[in-house]
């Protein structure tokens, strides 16, 4: 029995988001900014909090800190609606500060708490897993996960960020997900080379990387073609984009999983991260599912799909 349209494992946290005039550490030991506050974020957050924004039924699933960090995760979700539900994490709330410039640009300094090895019991998340129609998977803590979906015959994904293409750390998501998201920011001269080693090596149909400015590109199959995607022009001024990632990757599967093309599922994408990029802090505000679908038509005019490399 389907009971969610998208199981999100693990992958929440709270960033400590600080506004500077840019990123380079100035003369001195000090420097006046604006009000440092606590935002409730990280990719599996942004991916949960993303789809249940675009009304399809959302179970998160993750660690749970028994602290201040982990009170604001369960309040957040709480007034919200999302439907949750949090095993104890050994070592608290992970937490991330960031540094945000006068562009909206970000520097992330994650503090990745969690002790090596550490896993989410399998009886914790596996009959989730059974009563799940897709499952995006945003960090290392499931690995049982990936061959009880393709068992169940259950779509998967995930997000490796700014990978490399050469550190193992990102194989064992990256090679076993039907959708893999990473970022060129690591590699950006290699990027198409990385997404084909994803599609050949592992079983992505579909690897997507995101650039930023520069858009994103998408890979269907080993051996099709890298097509290349502009971004969507803001419709307010960009102050934060934090979260645009995440914003990006949930809008696209949403149209994924309905069977649409990948220019379509990119332009969703691109409309959604332009959008999550006008809002201050992470994950703050999320595009609803009637406000892509406009912001979609509106952006068709001035957003001419561009494939090829």
């Amino acid at each position: 029995m389907v009971d969610f349209d998208v199981l999100v494992l693990a992958g929440a946290g709270v960033d400590t988001i600080v506004r500077v005039p840019e990123l380079r550490l100035p003369p001195g030991d000090f420097l006046p900014v604006a009000p440092v506050r606590d935002y409730v974020a990280h990719s599996g957050n942004g991916v949960a909090l993303g789809f249940h924004a675009l009304g399809l039924r959302t179970k998160f699933a993750d660690f749970a800190g028994a602290d201040a960090q982990g009170e604001l995760i369960r309040a957040r979700y709480a007034a919200v609606g999302l439907d949750y539900s949090g095993h104890p994490a050994p070592n608290g709330t992970p937490r991330s500060v960031n540094l945000v410039d006068a562009a909206g640009r970000r520097f992330s300094f994650f503090d990745g708490r969690h002790p090596p090895g550490t896993l989410l019991p399998e009886e914790f998340y596996l009959p989730l897993v059974e009563r799940a129609a897709h499952v995006h998977v945003a960090t290392q803590f499931t690995p049982a996960v990936w061959a009880a979906a393709r068992e169940l015959g259950v779509s998967t994904s995930t997000d490796v960020h700014a990978w490399n293409g050469v550190d193992e750390w990102a194989w064992p998501m990256a090679g076993e997900a039907d959708i893999v998201f990473l970022s060129s920011a690591a590699a950006p001269e290699r990027i198409d080379d990385i997404m084909r080693l994803i599609a050949t090596k592992g079983r992505a149909s579909i690897v997507v990387a995101t650039e930023g400015e520069h858009g994103s590109r998408v890979l269907a199959g080993a051996s099709g073609d890298v097509q290349r995607f502009p971004v969507a022009r803001p419709e307010r001024p960009v102050v934060d984009s934090n979260g645009a990632g995440d914003a990006y990757s949930t809008a696209f599967m949403s149209r994924w999983m309905r069977g649409r093309p990948a220019a379509e599922c990119a332009l969703a994408g691109a409309v959604s991260g332009a959008f999550a990029c006008g809002a201050p802090g992470t994950h703050e505000e999320l595009i609803t599912a009637d406000a892509l679908d406009a912001a979609v038509e509106r952006a068709r005019a001035t957003w001419p799909a561009a494939p090829g490399t």
